[in-house]
């Protein structure tokens, strides 16, 4: 719902969609779902104001949210949302990590036989960790001697606190006569505090699978967050996840669905294929890696050649030599995560884009008429397959960046691109020298060569190119301009 209300206030400039955005990540990230010791999203609230979650975290809602707050920080410039992005990021690769490299599935809400045990905290366990900064603490993070919420089914009082914000920091600096930097460098020292306590309680059940979907998802998350925050340690996590699935779980161009205890196994569904292509996608938009984009090729050909339906150009949930079912399922309804199909209808249509090869597009554009109906009587559950429709609405922007691969001027120009909300545009890049590769997949990029050794952009649309741009200063004004 989110990313489609950023593209939808991007194309018609619709304030108020904007303004849905900011107030439900800022609610979020100042409330009880969201774990203010530890970082991560908790999967859902049970309450209108934020504050009671269901204490177990999924490695789906962290990606989902992760590109959220990414993109509202590309859109507003709030740091705020930088930095949730970042600390969702530091949860993941903390608590989420495969040591083999790939990211395991969530974390139970209970520990001890009680829900949100790990998570919670009395006056006198704060008292005892943050001596007499607790009292400061508690009135900032909402909480109190009675506790403050209560035992769902009795109504009787906890006596324990969910930790969240009732107000934004800033209000509360100025409050105190404190600046916000200040209240934040205490308030950090504070929550290491409580995090390195917490880390001796008993912890909740770790779900330790590796699915491929959801590490697709992960991947496509920390690689467009690391691409766009400038994080390049993000990017080389996505990349170890995506060495680990090719060496664990695909088989050529064939997927396994899970990973676990050295074992890989079921045969891999809609879902993997288009959510592992995704996720490479974004990696060769993070790294211009050209392998990247050649594996996320091979992947969508196998997926097309093993899900599409002929007769609607929709894709089933599972493989045409797959296992025989009474009745093979066909969805487009985008719930806790994206369909399978309406990512493919996005990634598909990327792709399109970044090769020149529009066999792509008529792909992607063949999953929106085979769910046209449906989606336009129910917009509100088939928000990510509006995200693919405002992409192959266009209108779109290709840029090809030529220059030499690592150099300081390229990464001035990337700089550029990255710090926009570009939901139109995609980069391709032309090494200065063995363009082969790049050119095999696109051949459009081949007749651009840098001018005079610098790092050069070119803006294409439909694949005819302007004249090129050597200032990075110039191609910000240019994508500027393109976006307006």
């Amino acid at each position: 719902n989110l990313l489609f209300l950023l593209r939808y206030w991007k194309r018609s400039g619709e304030a108020n969609a904007l303004a849905m955005v900011k107030r439900t990540l800022d609610a979020m990230r100042r409330g009880g779902i969201y774990d203010q010791v530890g970082f991560g999203f908790h999967r859902y609230s049970t309450d209108a104001e934020w504050l009671v979650p269901h204490f177990e975290k999924m490695l789906y809602d962290q990606a989902m949210l992760m590109l959220a707050y990414t993109e509202a920080f590309q859109a507003t410039g709030n740091p705020a949302y930088r930095d949730t992005a970042l600390e969702i990021a530091a949860y993941v690769m903390r608590d989420l990590s495969s040591p083999e490299g790939g990211f395991y599935s969530a974390e139970d809400a209970d520990s001890e036989g009680e829900e949100g045990k790990f998570y919670v905290w009395t006056m006198a366990e704060l008292r005892a960790v943050l001596g007499a900064e607790a009292d400061e603490f508690a009135r900032i993070f909402g909480a109190r001697d009675g506790g403050n919420f209560s035992d769902e089914a009795s109504g009787e009082e906890t006596g324990s606190n969910i930790l969240h914000l009732a107000r934004p920091l800033p209000e509360v600096a100025r409050d105190a006569g404190v600046s916000e930097d200040e209240l934040r460098t205490r308030l950090e020292a504070a929550r290491a505090r409580l995090l390195a306590a917490r880390s001796a309680r008993v912890r909740p059940h770790l779900d330790d699978k590796v699915l491929t979907d959801w590490n697709g998802l992960m991947m496509a998350a920390l690689a467009r967050c690391g691409r766009a925050l400038d994080r390049p340690e993000l990017v080389e996590r996505a990349a170890t996840a995506a060495a680990f699935v090719q060496k664990r779980l695909m088989r050529d161009a064939t997927l396994l669905h899970r990973y676990r205890d050295g074992e890989a196994a079921i045969s891999g569904m809609l879902d993997d294929y288009a959510f592992l292509t995704w996720g490479l996608v974004e990696l060769y938009a993070a790294t211009f890696d050209t392998h990247y984009l050649a594996t996320a090729l091979g992947l969508a050909r196998a997926m097309d050649e093993r899900f599409r339906d002929p007769e609607s150009g929709s894709y089933f949930m599972t493989a045409h030599d797959g296992e025989p079912l009474l009745v093979r399922p066909r969805e487009v309804y985008d719930g806790a995560v994206p369909s399978g199909n309406s990512v493919a209808m996005a990634t598909m249509a990327t792709l399109a884009r970044m090769t020149g090869d529009m066999a792509w597009d008529e792909k992607a554009r063949g999953i929106g008429r085979a769910y046209a109906k449906q989606i336009a009587a129910s917009p509100m559950a088939h928000t990510y397959a509006l995200v693919g429709a405002d992409f192959l609405l266009g209108p779109t922007v290709e840029l090809v960046i030529a220059g030499r691969p690592g150099a300081t001027d390229v990464a001035a120009m990337r700089r550029e691109i990255d710090a926009r909300f570009l939901p139109h545009l995609v980069t391709v890049f032309r090494p200065a020298e063995g363009a082969g590769a790049i050119a095999k997949i696109a051949p459009f990029v081949a007749a651009q060569n840098p001018e005079n050794g610098l790092a050069t952009a070119f803006l294409c649309r439909n694949f005819a190119c302007e004249l090129p741009i050597t200032d990075p200063a110039e191609l910000g004004r240019r994508l500027d301009a393109a976006r307006r």
